[in-house]
């Protein structure tokens, strides 16, 4: 029997002590959906839980309901995924870090530098590449790949102490990451030291000088107010790391033909909102206001690439293994 809401907010991750790893999901008309930020148009996620919840219900006459579970209110991203992938919950987006516990090889899309603009992201994740690698997700984990969500456009660098122009003025810089040894592996290669530190965190770390720079789209910069505690930013477009959308296998699979239809709709279109959202240039436009921005040249981006490119490739070579590899080669490929 599938959990009530009220069960999956008291219990939320601790509900799967209770469930045997082989237990299947049994059919519901309920979608339990869940990701980390508020419920709201205004940023990716919550663009997409609402556009996806509004067409699946328009689209199956609210024969299957979608309840948003936003916020983060089930606990942190690596539980969110077993939640799913037992079937206590039916879907969820997530982030590549989210994602990374459970299915390492997500750090191949880490890989910086490899691409030049949005048009050029979407047209990689949106054909071969992307069924690849939705198909090697679903064979080593079980869960279904419903999108790739935008997480708010390419990622750029900030600081707080100089303009970033070329690889040598990262040198002795403290730099925010993720605790993804992908993006530790890419501010070591260029002379700074990373520094894990949750996103929640982030502000007053920034603030103290506990951190002196960070790393992220500028529409995410701009939603945690960061510009107000740096003063430089370099737009180097870095990388690109999408929301990973998805969704419990066996429950999506005793869905009739019509509502799975109506998913693969309605996700398509839940995408869409997120990318509309990143395409739209005011972000960079508004931390123009506020901080000193630098467009490096090309022959200044080239010095990035080939400085990060290698060590990147030797981590996910060493750490990960062949199908790493190959997984890494198709990515720069296709």
């Amino acid at each position: 029997m599938t959990p009530s809401r009220r069960e999956i907010l008291l219990l939320g991750p601790a509900v799967l002590l209770a469930r045997p790893a082989s237990a299947q999901p049994a059919p519901t008309d309920m979608l339990y959906l869940a990701h980390l930020n508020p419920n709201n148009a205004d940023n990716p996620t919550g663009a997409m839980a609402i556009a996806f919840k509004t067409e699946v219900e328009r689209a199956t006459a609210d024969r299957l309901r979608v309840e948003i579970f936003p916020d983060g209110q089930l606990g942190p991203e690596s539980g969110v995924v077993e939640l799913v992938r037992k079937g206590i919950i039916q879907s969820a987006i997530v982030s590549v870090g989210g994602m990374s516990r459970s299915y390492p090889q997500i750090a191949v899309l880490n890989y910086p530098f490899r691409f030049h603009d949005l048009n050029e992201v979407y047209r990689v994740f949106d054909g071969p590449f992307g069924r690849r690698l939705a198909d090697d997700i679903k064979a080593r984990t079980g869960l279904t790949v419903l999108g790739y969500g935008d997480t708010g456009g390419l990622f750029v660098l900030t600081n707080s102490r100089q303009a970033i122009r070329k690889p040598e003025d990262m040198t002795g810089l403290s730099i925010r990451t993720m605790d993804l040894d992908s993006h530790k592996a890419f501010v070591q290669s260029l002379g700074a030291t990373p520094v894990v530190i949750d996103w929640s965190e982030l502000y007053g770390s920034l603030q103290n000088g506990t951190v002196l720079g960070q790393m992220n789209p500028a529409s995410i910069i701009v939603a945690g107010g960061l510009d107000r505690v740096q003063g430089y930013l370099t737009v180097t477009n870095h990388l690109y790391t999408p929301y990973i959308w998805i969704a419990n296998t066996a429950w999506l699979e005793a869905r009739s033909d019509d509502e799975r239809a109506a998913i693969a709709t309605a996700a398509r279109l839940a995408v869409e909102a997120s990318r509309r959202l990143a395409a739209n240039d005011t972000a960079l436009k508004l931390l123009g206001d506020s901080l000193q921005v630098y467009q490096p040249t090309e022959a200044e981006l080239a010095e990035f690439r080939d400085a990060t490119q290698p060590a990147v490739e030797r981590l996910i070579e060493e750490t990960l293994g062949a199908d790493a590899v190959a997984l890494l080669e198709a990515f720069r490929r296709d």
